[in-house]
């Protein structure tokens, strides 16, 4: 039997969603194919946590674990870390150095798609429509009367590196540009400034399934506050609609827009891109490649909507990896 290390945690405000994420992976996988083993990537250490909740320190020089003497190595790797380092390439980087597989995309992919603006500059010459945005880096002057002229009001701030909505501010006003921007910068030093999009929000989530890339059914988001926000998010105040109430057309375009940004990215494993449909024409906001696996999220709603199990959802992730030919 394959041993299976399904990482999760990581070193970001996101850990405790990625810890719930883990866990449903872990319990959804099947101990008749494989030896499965929860590792929690966290910043005070990297450890195997067994069911009594024992923990076991992880060898960093071959991924490896020592239990009652044994020495346990792993075949494949679930990654389930939402932000760093499981979202932004460094996870991907070193298990690809030590030649082990693993579920999402591959390093370059996860650098690309955690850093929002560096990705939107990148897919803007194949014609993929996005918000008017300003960018900041910690230590920039902050010039009010510029940035609101560039991007208007309302307007939305926001981590350029960062997922679950941390960070994130809506401004409608001049005077909490400051504070916003202040907020942003808790989460991280570089910071997207983005014009507001009014419209539809739609979530779509595209993976490898048997071979093939697959677009799945599409989430609409109605969030009862100002956005999908942290508390929209996982906290009940938002509703989520599968399949969206929008148009064939609107579907055709967005599923079409979602494949192409997944293939002009050569992306692998899961990804959930976010679009507001204005006017019936898809913008990009983001692209998560290591999407929420929880009860609550997206990506698992939709895959059950498409017929898909999470048994089949994780098995075919692990399936995909240990075939790939880039290890």
């Amino acid at each position: 039997m394959k041993n299976v290390a399904i990482i999760m945690g990581g070193y970001s405000s996101e850990y405790k969603i990625s810890l719930k994420s883990g866990e449903v992976v872990y319990n959804h996988l099947d101990t008749n194919k494989y030896n499965l083993y929860k590792i929690h990537i966290l910043s005070e250490g990297w450890f195997y946590v067994n069911d009594l909740n024992q923990r076991f320190p992880i060898d960093k020089n071959d991924f490896s674990i020592t239990v009652d003497s044994n020495k346990i190595t792993f075949d494949v790797v679930f990654n389930a870390i939402h932000g760093t380092p499981g979202e932004d390439g460094l996870i991907q980087a070193y298990l690809k150095l030590i030649n082990i597989p693993q579920t999402s995309c591959n390093y370059y992919q996860a650098a690309l798609t955690f850093n929002k603006r560096d990705m939107l500059s990148v897919l803007k010459p194949y014609g993929i429509k996005t918000a008017i945005s300003y960018y900041l880096n910690q230590g920039d002057a902050i010039l009010e009367d510029q940035i609101i002229q560039r991007v208007g009001l309302p307007c939305f701030v926001k981590p350029n590196k960062s997922g679950s909505s941390f960070g994130i501010s809506m401004v409608k006003e001049t005077a909490q540009l400051t504070a916003a921007i202040e907020k942003a910068y808790a989460e991280d030093d570089e910071i997207i400034i983005e014009s507001f999009l009014k419209g539809i929000e739609v979530s779509v989530g595209v993976i490898k399934y048997k071979g093939e890339t697959k677009v799945l059914p599409i989430t609409e988001i109605v969030s009862e506050n100002d956005f999908f926000d942290y508390e929209a998010k996982y906290e009940g105040k938002s509703s989520e609609i599968t399949p969206a109430r929008i148009s064939e057309e609107e579907k055709d375009r967005v599923e079409d827009v979602a494949k192409r940004i997944y293939t002009i990215l050569k992306m692998d494993g899961f990804s959930r891109s976010e679009f507001i449909l204005v006017n019936g024409e898809p913008f990009l906001l983001e692209m998560n490649t290591v999407p929420g696996l929880t009860a609550e999220s997206i990506l698992p709603q939709q895959a059950r909507e498409a017929g898909i199990s999470l048994y089949d959802l994780f098995d075919n992730a692990i399936e995909l990896a240990l075939n790939r030919n880039n290890y």
